[in-house]
């Protein structure tokens, strides 16, 4: 009996995994911020390990980020110019890895977030900000997070930006990015030593 409550239940789990992973999100910016809150909820309430947890969570944001428009954003766009064809995509794929390391490492401590999706605001025809509120608890205060949705195919939206109390996540990487280059004559390989170093840790 509980040889197939245990079976039953693996098989509840994984077909709750397999609905996630076929979720179709809204194109409205609002309702696509508020079910990928809901989907990572899934992920960081279920009773998997933490490598587990940060593949689910990659999953999501390989689907829902604009990993590569924010990658040439941290770069820059003259430094971009400059990459050979090998250099960028090689830029590509290191930025990829260490964005997924960077996001999945951050939420993965987090366990049952209680996050309140307040309000949207278009800005512009290619972009939208949506306001949400992560709820205080008794042992962290209520914080701001707006999030900046790229919308330019309005059928697909996608997260640009996290503006965290008012502190842009995609600008303060940038900083840093410049500061490792111009402390290394501009040498797009000490940038790519200092992302791996990251990854491999």
């Amino acid at each position: 009996m509980k040889r197939s409550f245990l079976l039953l239940s693996g098989s509840f789990v994984t077909w709750l995994f397999l609905q996630v992973a076929c979720i179709a999100y809204s194109s409205d910016p609002k309702q696509f911020i508020a079910e990928i809150v809901d989907e990572a909820k899934i992920v960081l309430n279920s009773n998997i390990s933490k490598e587990e947890k940060s593949k689910k969570l990659s999953e999501i944001a390989l689907k829902t980020v604009d990993i590569k428009g924010i990658g040439h954003y941290t770069l820059g766009s003259k430094r971009l110019k400059e990459l050979t064809p090998n250099e960028l995509k090689k830029y590509e794929e290191i930025f990829q890895k260490y964005f997924l390391k960077t996001f999945t490492s951050r939420l993965t401590d987090y366990s049952d977030p209680k996050i309140a999706v307040v309000s949207a605001e278009k800005t512009s025809e290619k972009y939208t900000i949506v306001k949400t509120m992560l709820l205080k608890t008794d042992k962290k205060p209520e914080v701001k997070i707006d999030w900046r949705i790229y919308t330019k195919d309005p059928n697909k939206p996608l997260i640009r930006d996290l503006i965290i109390e008012g502190l842009s996540l995609a600008r303060t990487q940038k900083e840093e990015f410049t500061s490792i280059l111009s402390t290394n004559n501009n040498d797009i390989n000490a940038l790519f030593a200092r992302l791996e170093e990251f990854i491999n840790k």
